[in-house]
């Protein structure tokens, strides 16, 4: 996982596997958090979580969140309305032009999936998955859920997991990791299981604890950030050693505090002395690297000459690998102490991933023909750019710009039951007057294909005006837009 002897500074990283040369390919910035909430409710402010100031604003954010409050009540409003952790994160993210593309939830245990919006439509395949590791396997407080996706063509798999607690299960920690990577299984012949995926992100509260060392000798080292005398301790490290599947992973160093645990807004290490059962006072909680952010990248093809028991699968797969290049460097990897809600500190891993994309084109192109406002039906243009598999179930969705999901329509058109024209290059569809916001707005339109499961096309903005009609019958006593503008229309796309 790193060297003993490596000498970093602010969390800055060295190439790890992206190397320079002469290389045709595109690069994308992912900013990746990791944070057990121990059940609070978010922050006022996540600005430094995502580095919200900085010049360099990612393409996307992958969040996962351990320990979401899922009482009973708070869990039932959950399933009907976004939870105020992903409701913060989307409020936060829309007005800055991201989109959540995705999102799967497990009693604790959210995962998050923010893309910029012209990605949105390169984004295909999406699935989700959840593995269930707790009491008997059937509760869900611990576990791991996942995302894959297609973004331009290349798969990619990103997996939050909550493994056992406790210094002595580092094996049962193990045991578990494995059995969600064996188990979680998803549609479609190309990449069934999370390995098969190009590149795979694996993080989470994985619980791994530092053992051997004293308290004081830990809390010396943190003291003196002396962090990497404590690395041949770190549990996680200790089994790469002898797992083979672990040894796949990377991990950047741990240059930074250890990031559990932490008495409730404070900077101080446990303090506090837990009641046993039997009334005797138990030991404070040692710190710990619970707390990480680990990737696989695919291997690469074998020498020529040890290809010959390969099957005719894999060689396909070893041939798209060398004609369409992806490699991962590693630009940020530390933990935010400023956040002090939790006893767990959030750790953040900013990526630069770069590749050769497989597909450049949206698979629909669709625009607003003529005026649009609530005094007379509105007409869509969309024609497919390549085949596709289209659906009686697609739709096309007129949104606010500055949308914080795919759900987040304003109203929609099923394609094929309004669908009124057709020819060899255009398609039109009508919205009917009595959907369209009568105060009007700055919007775009989203084509949705439910075969996909994603938006497969993306209209330039454009101006849906106040109805006249309902100005002169004094309906609107002030001229306010009634989509507040989130962000200026002409930089939407920028």
């Amino acid at each position: 996982m790193m060297e003993e002897n490596g000498e970093q500074s602010d969390g800055q990283l060295p190439d790890l596997s992206l190397r320079k040369g002469n290389y045709d390919g595109d690069s994308f910035r992912l900013h990746m958090v990791t944070w057990n909430v121990a059940t609070v409710d978010p922050p006022d402010d996540v600005s430094l979580l995502l580095h919200l100031n900085s010049p360099k604003s990612p393409d996307l954010y992958v969040i996962g969140l351990q320990e979401v409050y899922s009482g009973p009540l708070r869990f039932l409003s959950d399933t009907v309305f976004d939870d105020p952790w992903s409701h913060m994160f989307m409020s936060t993210l829309a007005p800055r032009k991201y989109v959540k593309v995705s999102s799967i939830r497990m009693q604790g245990l959210l995962l998050l999936f923010f893309s910029k919006m012209e990605h949105v439509p390169f984004i295909r395949d999406i699935q989700a998955q959840y593995t269930r590791t707790g009491i008997f396997g059937y509760w869900g407080n611990k576990g791991g859920v996942s995302i894959r996706l297609s973004f331009y063509g290349h798969l990619l798999c990103f997996l939050n997991c909550h493994l056992a607690a406790h210094m002595k299960y580092a094996t049962e920690r193990v045991d578990e990791f494995e059995y969600i990577m064996d188990t979680q299984i998803f549609d479609g012949k190309k990449a069934p299981r999370i390995a098969d995926h190009r590149l795979v992100f694996w993080f989470g509260d994985l619980n791994f604890r530092i053992q051997d060392h004293g308290m004081h000798f830990v809390r010396s080292c943190i003291n003196n950030q002396t962090y990497n005398l404590l690395w041949s301790k770190d549990q996680l490290t200790m089994m790469k050693k002898k797992e083979q599947r672990l040894q796949e992973f990377e991990e950047g160093p741990l240059d930074f505090q250890p990031t559990y645990k932490f008495d409730l807004n404070s900077d101080t290490y446990d303090s506090r002395l837990y009641r046993t059962w039997f009334g005797f006072n138990g030991k404070k909680r040692k710190p710990a690297w619970t707390d990480r952010i680990l990737w696989r990248l695919r291997p690469k093809a074998p020498p020529p000459d040890e290809q010959d028991g390969l099957d005719a699968k894999k060689v396909r797969q070893l041939e798209e690998d060398e004609e369409y290049p992806l490699k991962i460097r590693q630009d940020l990897y530390t933990s935010n102490m400023e956040y002090c809600v939790s006893d767990h500190k959030p750790v953040m891993g900013v990526f630069t991933l770069e590749l050769r994309k497989m597909n450049r084109t949206p698979l629909v192109r669709l625009q607003a023909e003529g005026d649009w406002s609530a005094d007379i039906d509105a007409m869509v243009l969309y024609s497919p750019l390549q085949p596709f598999p289209s659906s009686t179930w697609d739709w096309i969705g007129l949104y606010k710009v500055g949308f914080t999901s795919v759900s987040d329509y304003i109203t929609y058109t099923w394609v094929k039951d309004d669908e009124v024209a057709f020819n060899e290059e255009i398609i039109q569809v009508y919205v009917g007057k009595e959907e369209i916001p009568v105060r009007g707005g700055e919007c775009v339109l989203c084509y949705y294909s439910n075969t996909l499961q994603c938006i497969i096309g993306i209209s330039e903005p454009f101006k849906v005006h106040e109805s006249k009609v309902a100005i002169e019958e004094g309906l609107l006593p002030e001229r306010i837009n009634g989509l507040d503008k989130t962000i200026a229309s002409d930089d939407l796309f920028k």
